[in-house]
């Protein structure tokens, strides 16, 4: 799959604010700082389309992208930032909590983690929590240059432990700064798009 239009078509808080329910989705989901603007301007081929911040989350509200008028990307809040008041990270758990229960036209959650870390606790709650709803199973290891090639089977391999991934559960690395394993998870989301 080649995304050759991209576009933000809603930001939403509230269930209101979605837009119509007319187009597949595929939303990423992350902790702060674990490289999602960054993907996603990857995987759109657009530096700006998702703002990138050297603060992490920056993201608070629920961006919908409308690609190839085909389908959409929706971009959610950041999970795990510390500097962020505990309303506030309240506030995000029931928005994100809402558009997953509720969303008719959402296929999948592409979680993405760092490959340089053990996923942490929330990482594994948020998986825990897509499991539940049946929109779990598609991994995105972000940061894949700052592991030497040597280590990366190793490094999947913990990823895949500690989120007790099933064997058909891809675990795709991706380098936003290398520009490597866009194509992978194009074709994973193309496979999803079309089932």
């Amino acid at each position: 799959m080649k995304i050759k239009q991209s576009e933000l078509e809603a930001v939403a808080v509230r269930p209101d604010q979605y837009p119509p329910e007319d187009l597949t989705e595929i939303a990423f989901a992350g902790r702060s700082n674990v490289g999602k603007s960054s993907l996603l301007n990857l995987l759109t081929g657009r530096r700006k389309l998702a703002r990138t911040s050297g603060s992490p989350g920056k993201t608070r509200t629920i961006n919908f992208y409308r690609i190839n008028d085909a389908f959409r990307i929706v971009d959610l809040p950041g999970y795990g930032y510390a500097k962020v008041s505990r309303s506030v990270s309240e506030s995000w758990g029931k928005m994100m909590e809402q558009y997953l229960e509720s969303r008719e036209n959402l296929v999948a959650v592409i979680q993405l983690v760092d490959i340089r870390h053990e996923p942490s606790a929330q990482d594994r709650q948020m998986h825990d929590y897509l499991r539940h709803y049946g929109l779990d199973g598609i991994v995105v290891a972000t940061k894949a240059d700052k592991i030497s090639r040597n280590h990366l089977q190793k490094h999947i391999a913990m990823i895949r432990r500690s989120l007790d991934l099933d064997p058909a559960d891809p675990v795709i690395p991706v380098s936003a700064l290398k520009k490597t394993g866009q194509e992978d998870l194009l074709d994973v989301m193309e496979q999803l798009l079309e089932e």
